[in-house]
């Protein structure tokens, strides 16, 4: 249950982090915001970690493979894309196109077993469901 919880949570922010990121870049530059949101969230994590963990900053040396270090480089270029297909899009159809592309991306990674994922098994309930989504998409922005 708090699982299901942190998921909205973690949603709810990714939406709204996305519309005021992209109210920033319309009065400075996109990697201005992308380069402010970053530093802050640098400024966030290592005030979290000074209170609550305090585990040696050096183990992150010792992360194999070394390809997952890549995250913080994925996070520059999301908060990139956020920004410009909210300011494109608007926050409800760039949202959605998102949320698709996470769920499409996220459940290619389960069913292959890619990058140290338990590999899933191939669910016609779960394809059904993601073509449901992305029909919803397409409904939720049906003019009539």
């Amino acid at each position: 249950m708090i699982g299901i919880f942190i998921a909205l949570i973690s949603g709810a922010l990714m939406s709204l982090q996305g519309v005021f990121n992209t109210e920033v870049t319309k009065q400075s530059s996109v990697w201005v915001s992308a380069s402010w949101v970053q530093f802050s969230a640098l400024l966030t994590c290592l005030a979290i970690w000074a209170v609550f963990d305090r585990t040696s900053l050096m183990t992150i040396g010792k992360v194999n493979p070394r390809y997952m270090l890549l995250g913080g480089i994925f996070g520059a270029f999301i908060t990139y894309t956020v920004i410009q297909s909210m300011s494109a899009l608007g926050p409800a159809k760039s949202t959605m196109l998102i949320v698709i592309a996470q769920l499409t991306v996220s459940w290619a990674v389960e069913l292959f077993g890619m990058f140290g994922v338990d590999k899933g098994a191939f669910s016609w309930r779960k394809l059904i469901g993601l073509l449901v989504a992305a029909a919803g998409v397409v409904l939720f922005e049906w003019e009539t």
